[in-house]
This record gives structure tokens, sequence and C-alpha cells, in this order.
């Protein structure tokens, strides 16, 4: 039977492996530089790295949620984790951009197995109707919390090892949090209707009812933001910023050059999502969600849009990161919640799993084309006015869609 609390062992134990396995995934931007330099590759090389580990989290998704409701959560957790850590392993002894990129599809496969996809749909299924918006606007959020310490650890951590050795404490840290697994225990409540109900029927369901079409392609911009963000966002500032005043804020909690600001944004960034996403959380428990959707879309645009037309300054880049990261991943609980009121709990996992694949397409071209472009003409400008233009887009294909319980009719 569904727990009626909010906070329940599997919510707390799901966010703390979201902590572990999101810091690690988040950090990446922050080897972007490092790697680049030890091997003198072109900034396009590492990046299509990042950009194919996110193509193999979006195909990975749907497949580690339909093993996790074929076979287990728990199941499709570990092997999730053991994949994750295998890649980072492997990935420290990668000296050709093709060897990394080829292993950062283990990585990418891993984080699909210990991510949002397997880990809301427990969440969804262990907590109580009146809850649940607000338990996967916690458990989104403790994705932002791990990306608030991962850049700025694997920081520290570079200032005593090379990337080689951080890449290696990285997959340990995936190992250990297997330790939570014996909280992640819940059965799958589901109406008759829904357990009769197989997943080809509810795969062929969606298929055909446009507001699902519509739910995927409008998360295609929110993966392009956030990917591209991520990615190239610690270098974009490090090249481009105005330096930081020496007797400033910044600089007397030792924030002292831009290329340390480009870390600590990414955690602020994820900071600002912390309640940012809870809040969506919230507010999708009440108000009409392709509604609040459709404003988070349109925000990022003109918070996107505004950044780039102005000079660079450490302010630019400190109020750019509170609000971006204020709708960073509030889209998430909101988008799965969606999908969870459309088409019920049963095989809610495989279908956000499907439509997390169009977020991760959009992730995979947001830094692909970030390193190809940068690398063609010195800039991220272009690549950034796609991201805004495609985020207007987003904003308006929510509008249209029927935010309506669909009745499993069964032969």
């Amino acid at each position: 039977m569904t727990q009626s609390r909010l906070f329940t062992p599997v919510l707390i134990a799901g966010s703390l492996i979201m902590i572990v396995s999101f810091g690690i995934r988040a950090s990446f931007g922050v080897f972007q530089l490092p790697v680049a330099q030890e091997f003198g590759w072109l900034r396009s090389e590492f990046s299509l790295a990042i950009a194919i580990q996110n193509l193999a989290w979006g195909f990975g998704q749907p497949v580690f949620s339909a093993i996790a409701e074929k076979f287990g959560d728990r199941r499709a957790i570990i092997l999730g984790a053991l994949t994750y850590a295998a890649g980072l392993a492997l990935s420290a002894y990668a000296v050709t951009p093709g060897q990394i990129q080829m292993l950062e599809i283990l990585v990418g496969f891993g984080i699909a197995g210990t991510g949002f996809g397997v880990i809301l749909a427990v969440v969804g299924r262990a907590t109580a109707d009146e809850h649940r918006s607000m338990a996967l606007g916690i458990a989104t959020a403790a994705g932002s919390a791990g990306q608030v310490v991962g850049p700025p650890v694997a920081a520290i951590l570079l200032g005593f090892m090379n990337w080689t050795g951080v890449f290696t404490i990285f997959a340990c840290l995936i190992i250990a949090s297997l330790a939570l697994l014996p909280l992640m225990k819940v059965p799958a409540p589901a109406s008759r209707a829904e357990v009769e109900e197989t997943m080809g029927q509810i795969l062929n369901r969606a298929f055909r009812d446009p507001s699902y079409i519509l739910i995927f392609v409008g998360f295609f911009s929110c993966g392009y933001q956030l990917g591209f963000i991520t990615a190239h966002f610690p270098a974009f500032i490090a090249e481009i910023c105005g330096p930081i005043a020496p007797g400033g804020l910044l600089a007397s909690i030792g924030v002292t050059t831009t290329t340390q600001l480009g870390a600590w944004s990414i955690a602020l960034i994820g900071l600002a999502n912390i309640a940012g996403t809870i809040y969506a959380g919230k507010l999708g428990a009440t108000l009409p969600r392709k509604y609040l959707l459709a404003g988070i879309y349109a925000g990022r645009t003109i918070i996107a849009g505004t950044f780039i037309v102005l000079p660079m300054t450490p302010l630019t880049v400190i109020v750019f990161s509170i609000t971006m990261g204020s709708l960073w991943l509030a889209t998430v609980p909101l988008t799965s919640g969606l999908i969870a009121h459309i088409y019920g709990l049963r095989y809610m996992g495989t279908l956000y799993g499907i439509v997390f694949f169009s977020h991760q397409v959009g992730s995979f071209m947001g830094v692909w084309l970030g390193g190809k472009l940068y690398d063609l003409y010195g800039t991220y400008t272009v690549v950034w006015w796609v991201g805004v233009g495609i985020g207007a887009f987003s904003a308006i294909v929510h509008l249209p869609i029927r935010e309506r319980r669909a009745v499993p009719v069964i032969a």
C-alpha cells in the first residue's frame, strides 16, 4: 500500500543516491580544460565525449526503467551503479579522444540506472497521491544538491591530483551508494486496470495521444539548455568573464579566478534549483502542470537572452546562475508528475524514460554543438541563441496539452 507520509525511507534513500549520481555527472564540465590541456585535444573532442554520455543516458533511460518494472527496482539500480563505476574507472586510463568517447557510453547508461527514470518511478509508487508531486520535487532537488557539491569537490580534488585520480574516487563513491539499497523497498500500487494493461498497450495508447507527443517534443529544449550549460559554462566564464575584484566578496570567500567562478557557478545553479524544484513540485499539486511548464520555458528564454546581450561580469554570472538555477530542473517533477497523472503509475518509469530520451537528444545537441561551433568560430554565441529559440518553442508546445487522466481500456 502507498505510504501516506511525505518523507518515506524510499524518498530519503533515493534522494541520497541521486545526490551522488548527479553530483558526479554535473562535474564533467570542470574537466573540460584539464583534459584538453593534458592531451592537446580540441575543445570539441571532450565535448563530444560528454555529448555521447548524455545521448547514452537518453537511450539507457527507458531501458533501465523497463528493467526496473520487469525485474525490480533494486536490480536496475545495482546494474546502473556498476556500469557507472566501470565507465568512470576505465575513463581514467583513456589516452585518446575515441577511447574516452566510447567509455562515456558506459557512464551514460550508468546515470540512467541511478537517475531520474528509475528513482522517480520508485518514489512515485511509494508516495500517496496528495504528496506525490512534492515528493517528486524533493527527489529531483536532490539531484541539484549533488550539483552543488559535485563541481566544487571536483575542482578541489583537481588541486591535489590529476583528473584520472578524481575519476577513480568518483567510481568508488558510486559503488558506496549501493549501501542505501535496503531502504528501496516498495510495492507497485496501481488500479486493477493498470495492473491488467500490458506495457505494449500503454505504449500504443501513449504514442497515439497528441499530448504525449507534445510532452516528448517540449522536453528537447530542456536537455539542450542544461547540457550546454553544464558542459560549457565553466569554460565560457573562464574565458569571457570580466576579472574578479581582489577586495570583493568573491575574493573574500576564496573565489579569485574566473576558472573557480565557473565551477562555483554550476554549484550555484544547483543550489538555487533546490528551492525552485521543490516549489515547482508544490505548485504542481494544485495548478495545471502544462501552464507551469510553459512558464518555466518562457522564463528560461528571457533569462538566457538577457544574459547574452549584457557584458559578462562576475555579477551577471551570479545573477544568471541564481535565476536560471531556480528553473533548472523544475521541469522534471512537473513532467514526470504529468505523465503519472495522465497514464497512471504502473509504467510511469518507462513512459517518462521515453520522454527523457528527447531531453537527452537535446542535451547531446547542446553539448556537441557547443564544442563544434566554438572550434569553428571561437565563440559560444550562436549555440547560445539557438537555445534561446528552442526554449521559446517549448513554452508554446506545452499549451495545447490535455491534462486529464486517461482511463485504461482493457479488452
